[in-house]
């Protein structure tokens, strides 16, 4: 399913340290491709996931306000980019708090060419480790731009919809209590 995407893109994304996934823009939103960090963060291998959508991962999670979040970025054309922290399960079954960050990859004509999204695992993390991870994801969007302007497109959206990280772990400490003493899914 990636053999239509750009070849630079391609390889960049798969040799990126951050997980990563990159969606196609239609409703559904299948994944086109996923990278290893992807699949050492979930457990799940590529080719079990392509032609997906991501929200599999979230199982039964309530995720209420991130899926509102979620909504909100692909129904508004004017929102570039979304960072939210939902509930998430490994294909083993174990759950963890994905923060997520979703990107519009925008052909030159601001028609939307693809869904970008980085995951990283906040669930039992320390503030430095987020603050590592902020700064990889920074680089792959700086390192992103040339790429994409060479097949003529445009990512939209910046760091700068980055909360506090601290407070994003301390939600994420909670969410997962909460998880942790509610009965195991069926």
């Amino acid at each position: 399913m990636t053999t239509h995407l750009p070849a630079d893109l391609k390889t960049f994304l798969l040799g990126s340290h951050v997980a990563l996934a990159l969606a196609a823009p239609e409703r559904e939103s299948p994944l086109l491709l996923v990278n290893n960090g992807f699949s050492a963060l979930t457990g799940y291998q590529a080719e079990e996931v392509l032609g997906q959508n991501c929200r599999f991962l979230q199982r039964d999670a309530d995720n209420r306000q991130a899926r509102a979040r979620i909504h909100a970025f692909f129904d508004r054309a004017d929102q570039n980019s979304v960072r939210t922290d939902l509930v998430n399960f490994r294909k083993d079954g174990t759950p963890f708090v994905n923060l997520l960050y979703m990107s519009k990859l925008r052909n030159r004509d601001g028609s939307v060419r693809y869904i970008f999204a980085s995951q990283f695992d906040i669930s039992r993390t320390r503030t430095d480790l987020l603050a590592e991870y902020d700064e990889q994801l920074g680089h792959t969007l700086t390192g992103l731009r040339p790429i994409l302007s060479e097949t003529g497109t445009i990512i939209d959206g910046s760091l700068l919809t980055v909360a506090n990280s601290a407070s994003m772990i301390a939600q994420a400490k909670m969410l997962l209590s909460t998880l942790n003493e509610a009965p195991p899914l069926a």
